[in-house]
């Protein structure tokens, strides 16, 4: 298929082209023959093949029917499984049916970088680790530190599954066609299940949000429908303090707590 493939807005599209920056992504992922690997949006295949060079299987994860016929007509089914369809919607989980641990790589669309995220945040016991390219300022905020401007839903949500790492950035001009944006990689490596011991995952992501739903506010505004002052005290929180000054354990702590007291709001 020699036609050139014009980029789509609507799947965030822009393909990486810079060989210097594809071999420093390839050498941070350090892929072994043996590997369970699934890429997410290989697109034009700028990490596939050198992937696929290095290691014995690769699963991807491709949207666009144009990129699945390439991919399809470039290379056999003994090398490449395509799934066909949204990431959104895919179960990881299918990939490691019989124990084996996936890792996940990709250059994430900056439209829907978000979501994916989270989806793929639901299958952290079945991963090894996850390397993305990512708009940097989404990166940022995943690695925020308390009391920066980055640090918010994101950064506690997925700092309480994955240890991460900002590993370097990419410039626009490594991207056809350039983005008008920064991008970053980085390393997700999730944490042991000893360490996440939220008792009730679902009840930490509502406080979470709601203590960083009006930044401005203070927590004894933000989580008024969680705690009271007693709670405030005998947790050892100033209510006066805004979301962004609570560590991940924090917001443990906070979640645990009122999830002891019993029935919460809806």
């Amino acid at each position: 298929m020699s036609e050139p493939h014009q980029a789509r807005k609507r799947f965030g599209q822009n393909f990486l082209s810079d060989k210097n920056i594809i071999y420093k992504i390839i050498e941070a992922i350090r892929p072994d023959p043996a590997d369970r690997m699934v890429e997410i949006g290989p697109g034009l295949g700028a990490m596939t093949e050198p992937l696929m060079s290095r290691l014995d299987h690769l699963h991807v994860v491709e949207i666009d029917r144009d990129l699945i016929a390439r991919l399809k007509e470039a290379h056999s089914p003994d090398k490449l499984t395509i799934h066909e369809g949204d990431a959104l919607k895919f179960d990881f989980g299918s990939l490691v049916a019989d124990g084996a641990p996936l890792r996940v790589v990709g250059n994430l669309p900056y439209n829907i970088s978000t979501p994916i995220l989270f989806h793929l945040a639901d299958y952290a016991d079945k991963v090894k680790d996850m390397t993305f390219m990512l708009q940097k300022e989404v990166v940022m905020r995943m690695v925020g530190d308390p009391g920066t401007e980055e640090y918010g839903r994101l950064s506690v949500m997925l700092q309480y599954r994955f240890n991460m790492r900002r590993v370097f950035d990419v410039p626009p001009g490594a991207f056809r066609p350039a983005p008008k944006v920064m991008s970053s990689i980085v390393r997700m490596v999730p944490r042991p299940a000893a360490e996440c011991t939220a008792m009730d995952y679902a009840l930490l992501g509502k406080v979470v949000t709601a203590a960083f739903g009006q930044r401005r506010k203070t927590l004894r505004n933000t989580l008024r429908d969680y705690l009271d002052e007693a709670d405030f005290a005998a947790l050892g929180i100033d209510p006066g303090l805004r979301g962004e000054r609570l560590s991940v354990d924090d917001f443990v702590r906070i979640a645990n707590h009122v999830a002891a007291k019993g029935p919460q709001p809806a």
